[in-house]
């Protein structure tokens, strides 16, 4: 799977001063008030302060519950520094959020400099980004909620620079780590020298409501616009009482940021390199969902003349035709919100299934040269709904069969932790879809086997070859094969599937009359043994040689060929030599030489040539024997030819196959046993010329004749 990184501290750090407005801001009158949807007016300044920053980080809780949060409210620049300096410390390696709310303050310098306060409260004191950049470290991410945030941002960058430069001066003084201030991430509120919004109809922390309350911020602009066809006179109080919960996909808030997240990922996906995508939608939980708000931020508050910024930049998407299809599942939502609320039963959407259609669509008419489906991401999260689960797994297999392209397409927009999820589904309709999906999957990218063995996910694909009464052999095959991709040079994933018992499983289906499943069943045995010495003695205990060799005369040379594969993995042991393995290696080597030397298939054979080099290895002194023992017999008959003695009448020419016959080897020349001595071999006895008088002499004549 791919590098996953995770924000463990957030700051939250809120410069409001409430009760009283910074010098360079002219606010109109009415003006937005409220922050964190509350209005800071209604209770006393302190009180308002606390309660706006404890809304502020349940409205982060929702997309990080498990992350350290500190409020830091008005706060000095010793106070800045303490809180920064400690995250930093106790996150180590792992990435931390600064939220920046600036709406009490006055704007950015373009020095590069924010604003915080002094112990009293009576001025306004400059906190440099350049500080700021050395308390916080690396990885980062940074929230600008203020006028003219992209001073901030281009300030950063300016400052990492300078970091950089730093330390290649310092760096044979100090030898520290190098800074990557460069990489890390920055949301802007808006460009250098912009207003944020004042309209009273919309919160006072725009930026903000829309990067942590995405549904309640797109709802109140939705009816704000008099976007509503169906429902033209839904009002702002209405949406105060919308029913659900945001994580309950059963409601229709649920529902809503379901789809809601299944838009902005698709917008994402169509729209963004591939890699930058994995980046920012896939590594890192919270930063994945503040950048799918960002999104929405950035299509509101463009209605308003403010332009977000972020770092790395993103092409625009405002205008992306799925957005569409986001204002007609508000205008369908809100069409029911008069019954829903009258306590008449939710009527989903039919966004989902009509995203389905248009994938399978696709899949009638497209093809490697065509685009992508735009549609994929959509159906990945589909495939968490009950409802559409099994048409979706079906769309999804489908195209994952036209090609290792699609699968890489698949693996891009973040499949994989979706359908290892899946696993832990019990369900039995499921089952051949799965199988079909993993087979695909690990066929192209093997590395999937870690993730699987350590979510347990062998298990599912265990259960399915062992269940011969319901699964047909064409999905025990690709289950085998999924298990084979488990178990190939990866000794955890061996270990885990010997513990499944995974040889008893394979070896009692060796004989089953499918030939690609006897051919997986071979392959997965002699992965699984191959070079796990205790795989290869539960394998032998059970028989396993045995039962393999009965396949060397099978029909199918595929099967021939995997079966002289696993006898050979057998042969390839790392362990301390024994008597009983040297006999049982013997065995095997014989048994491979009697029955596939002379097979028909050039497959079989090659694999017979690579399966005997382990036998050669293990045995490796008693072969220099064989051979020294053949040298030195050949040494003694070029000797007797060259010999002044022996009369060219005396001299027989033998053949290189009766010279083998004539050597003297002993019959446990393949034993265990160091060889002390060489046998002398015995010279074969000069032939005798013919007699006299049985020749005689033909004419060329006769010959002819």
């Amino acid at each position: 799977m791919k590098e996953r990184m995770k924000t463990v501290s957030v700051a939250l750090v809120m410069c409001l001063n409430i009760g009283v407005d910074p010098p360079d801001v002219v606010k109109t009158q009415p003006c937005a008030r409220l922050q964190c949807w509350l209005d800071p007016l209604q209770s006393p300044p302190q009180k308002a302060l606390e309660a706006i920053g404890a809304a502020l980080q349940k409205q982060y809780e929702r997309w990080q519950s498990r992350a350290r949060y500190k409020l830091s409210l008005d706060p000095t620049v010793e106070e800045v520094k303490k809180l920064c300096s400690s995250l930093r410390r106790n996150s180590k390696e792992d990435r931390v959020l600064f939220h920046y709310n600036g709406h009490g303050v006055p704007k950015p310098t373009v020095n590069g400099e924010i604003w915080v306060f002094n112990r009293s409260y009576t001025q306004y004191i400059p906190l440099s980004m350049y500080d700021l950049q050395q308390w916080m470290g690396a990885p980062s991410i940074y929230v600008y909620d203020c006028s003219s945030a992209g001073l901030i941002l281009d300030s950063f960058n300016k400052f990492a620079v300078q970091h950089e430069r730093e330390f290649e001066i310092s760096l044979g003084v100090k030898g520290q780590a190098p800074p990557s201030y460069r990489g890390c991430i920055q949301l802007a509120a808006c460009r250098p020298h912009q207003v944020l919004p004042m309209s009273p109809e919309l919160p006072a922390d725009l930026f903000t409501s829309c990067l942590t309350t995405p549904v309640q911020m797109a709802l109140r602009w939705f009816v704000l616009q008099g976007g509503s066809r169906l429902v033209p006179n839904v009002t702002l109080e209405l949406l105060e009482r919308v029913p659900g919960q945001l994580h309950d996909r059963r409601t229709m808030l649920g529902e809503l940021n379901w789809i809601f997240t299944a838009i902005t990922d698709t917008i994402a996906w169509n729209v963004l390199p591939k890699a930058l995508f994995q980046k920012l939608f896939r590594q890192d939980l919270l930063v994945a969902s503040l950048f799918r708000n960002f999104l929405l931020a950035e299509r509101i508050m463009r209605a308003y003349n403010c332009q977000p910024m972020s770092q790395p930049a993103l092409p625009a998407t405002f205008q992306h035709p799925m957005w569409q299809a986001w204002d007609l599942a508000l205008d369908l939502c809100l069409a029911q919100l008069h019954r829903v609320q009258a306590g008449q039963p939710f009527q989903h959407s039919p966004f989902f299934a009509q995203q389905l259609t248009a994938f399978q669509v696709w899949l009638t008419f497209g093809c490697e040269r065509c685009s992508p489906p735009e549609q994929l991401p959509i159906v990945l999260q589909v495939l968490l709904s009950q409802i559409h689960r099994l048409r979706a797994l079906d769309l999804l297999g489908r195209f994952l069969d036209l090609g290792p392209w699609a699968v890489n397409l698949a693996l891009s927009v973040g499949i994989f932790p979706y359908i290892l999820k899946l696993l832990q589904s019990s369900a039995r309709e499921l089952r051949p879809l799965l199988v079909f999906i993993w087979a695909k999957i690990l066929a192209v990218d093997q590395s999937c086997q870690v993730d699987l063995v350590r979510d347990n996910g062998h298990r599912y694909f265990l259960s399915v070859l062992s269940d011969t009464l319901y699964m047909p052999a064409e999905h025990r095959t690709m289950a085998v094969f999924v298990l084979s991709c488990i178990v190939c040079n990866y000794p955890s994933g061996q270990e885990a599937a010997l513990k499944g018992n995974v040889i008893a499983l394979c070896t009692e289906q060796l004989t089953d009359p499918n030939g690609h499943l006897r051919q997986w069943l071979a392959l997965c045995l002699g992965r699984t043994w191959n070079g796990y010495t205790a795989a290869r003695w539960c394998g032998i205990r059970d028989s396993a040689h045995d039962k393999l060799a009965t396949l060397l005369s099978d029909p199918v040379p595929e099967v021939r060929a995997a079966a002289v594969y696993a006898l050979g993995t057998i042969l390839n042991c790392p362990a301390k030599r024994t008597d009983h393995a040297d006999t049982v290696d013997q065995g095997i080597g014989m048994s491979l030489i009697s029955s596939v030397a002379h097979d028909a298939s050039p497959l079989v054979r090659k694999e017979l040539v690579v399966a005997l080099q382990w036998l050669l290895a293990v045995f490796e002194t008693q072969f220099v024997a064989v051979a020294f023992q053949f040298l030195e017999e050949e040494t003694k008959e070029q000797s007797a030819f060259l010999s002044p003695d022996c009369t060219p009448a005396a001299m027989k020419k033998v053949a290189s196959r009766d010279r083998i016959k004539l050597l003297p080897i002993p019959s446990n020349i393949l034993s265990a046993a160091v060889v002390d001595g060489l046998p002398e071999a015995a010279l074969a006895a000069p032939a005798q010329p013919p007699p006299a008088d049985r020749m005689r002499r033909v004419s060329s004549s006769t010959s002819i004749s």
